[in-house]
């Protein structure tokens, strides 16, 4: 029996963080995952992530995927891939299923790491092909290049069925119709936004009657609830589709854990059946340790800091650092992770109608019902300005844990302040040299560069722009509202791409001067 002094199952980002801390500790440490690829969910995402520095801000996904695999070779950790863990028993023995052999390990401590599967919603056709995961349709457009589908209705409004969905747009999709039971939408404002400038339309209080189709989907019929989720007759509306997406919540996979004896309850604030354990994933039984959705579901962001959690406290456990430096270590990552769950969106908000954000600013009631902010509510906001000259406006209006922007900004036009959740502002007095930085880095792609008069009749709006191809300087077209109907015409005017940039390029339109707080995407004419 091969034996380690840790064994990390899953080379997720929870994973892979809990194993990097450990090997820095002088463990030897060994991962194994069930795929043939490590990284976990991090290579399917293709979007910026939230947070500050600390939280990897302003990183997509599949850059910090690599960056953890560099990590955890230089650390040392051995990653085992297409190894399927069947087992874990009494005294942390871990039996892996290795092509058609089965290896017994032992462990004298275990991470279990393993992640969340996606849930799934029945009804009549959802059997039928065409009928997927919205984490399936992520699968295959960004890790094997293949479309899902052509026209696509997505069912669920968190920030997996936002992100997906806006992905799905990016890869040349047409998505018909983002529908959600929920009366309001259940993710990031600043997700729901980019989607619905794009011309989505939103259905809330809404979900799935039936696919249609004989051997694939063709179809899809659903209908307005109402507040016991019943359908209300004579709401029932049409789309002609050739798939269905669902992304209607995760379930921590947390059978190993119940397999090995650890004290197991029902929490559906944490996703479903998780184990019973402390705040840096220590279970019931000494030595088994827990970190990521498996004991609960949250952001890749936290499932990082909680594995880098998990791997240091291995390494008290089995004697590699003294309880002084833990706690040290401890306190730093508790400060970060703390940073995640404060906001609108924190664990302890789960389910709540948040009606004000901290700043006691009313929150959009449009962007909750129908995924974008009305013309009406957007100046409400602080980092909405009228000014000469141009000019950032950040449609920001939710507290959110990220503060990319206020780094971005090397002249000091925008602030967040102390608390990572705040509202950005603009800074009174502060002058715009139109760098582009603040558009580029902001996570949400909630800011604009705005010239609200250049003398001529025009503004000119520089947005955040992720679609191929490129249009080129003088492409005609239109601008399009927060709700993504046409405002206005519009030509391009310039078209920035950098390296500093990450692949957001700047799309410069020129609008009617009257629309230059309402346009806010391009469509080709």
């Amino acid at each position: 029996m091969k034996r380690y002094d840790l064994i990390v199952v899953g080379a997720g980002p929870s994973g892979l963080s809990a194993a990097i801390e450990a090997a820095k500790k002088g463990l030897k440490v060994v991962v194994f995952d069930e795929n043939e690829k490590p990284g976990g969910q991090l290579f399917k995402q293709i979007h910026k992530f939230f947070g500050s520095k600390e939280h990897r801000a302003k990183v997509r996904g599949f850059v910090i995927g690599q960056q953890l695999l560099d990590e955890a070779d230089e650390a040392g950790v051995k990653v085992v891939l297409n190894a399927t863990v069947i087992g874990l028993y009494q005294d942390k023995e871990v039996v892996v299923k290795l092509g058609g052999e089965v290896v017994h390990y032992k462990g004298d401590a275990v991470i279990i790491a393993t992640g969340a599967a996606e849930n799934m919603v029945t009804f009549p056709g959802w059997t039928l092909p065409g009928v997927i995961g919205a984490g399936a349709a992520q699968t295959m457009m960004n890790l094997h290049g293949v479309l899902p589908g052509k026209r696509v209705l997505m069912l669920g409004s968190g920030n997996v069925g936002l992100v997906v969905s806006f992905q799905l747009e990016q890869c040349g999709c047409e998505v018909v119709a983002l529908v959600d039971a929920a009366p309001r939408v259940g993710g990031y404002g600043v997700h729901a936004a980019k989607v619905a400038r794009t011309g989505v339309p939103f259905y809330l209080s809404h979900t799935i009657v039936e696919a249609e189709g004989d051997e694939c989907v063709t179809g899809v019929t659903i209908a307005e609830v109402d507040s016991s989720f019943k359908f209300i007759p004579g709401t029932e509306k049409h789309f002609d589709v050739d798939t269905i997406c669902l992304a209607v919540g995760l379930s921590p996979m947390s059978q190993l854990l119940k397999m090995a004896g650890c004290k197991m309850e029902d929490n559906p604030k944490r996703g479903g059946q998780v184990p019973i354990s402390d705040s840096y994933g220590q279970t019931s039984v000494p030595g088994i340790f827990v970190a990521g959705d498996v004991s609960g579901i949250e952001e890749a962001s936290s499932a990082m800091i909680e594995g880098r959690m998990a791997g240091n406290v291995a390494a008290e456990y089995l004697g590699y650092i003294e309880k002084d430096a833990l706690k040290e270590e401890l306190d730093t990552l508790d400060k970060a992770l703390d940073g995640l769950r404060q906001g609108m969106f924190a664990p302890s908000n789960r389910g709540k109608l948040i009606e004000k954000t901290d700043e006691g600013i009313e929150v959009s009631q449009s962007l909750l019902k129908n995924g974008y902010i009305a013309d009406e509510e957007i100046e409400r906001f602080p980092g909405v300005v009228r000014k000469v000259g141009v000019h950032p406006v950040i449609e920001c209006t939710q507290n959110i844990p990220c503060n990319p922007c206020q780094d971005a900004c090397k002249k000091g036009c925008i602030s967040i302040g102390k608390n990572i959740t705040s509202l950005p502002i603009v800074v009174d007095g502060s002058e715009c040299i139109n760098c582009g930085m603040c558009v580029a880095n902001c996570s949400g792609q909630a800011i604009f560069l705005v010239d609200e008069d250049k003398g001529d009749g025009s503004a000119e709006i520089t947005l955040p722009y992720e679609f191929l191809p490129l249009p080129e300087e003088g492409t005609k077209g239109f601008g399009l509202g927060r709700d993504g109907k046409v405002v206005c015409e519009a030509v391009v005017t310039k078209c920035r791409s950098s390296k500093a940039f990450d692949k957001t390029h700047l799309l410069t339109i020129k609008v009617p001067k009257e629309y230059a707080m309402k346009a806010r995407f391009f469509k080709v004419s």
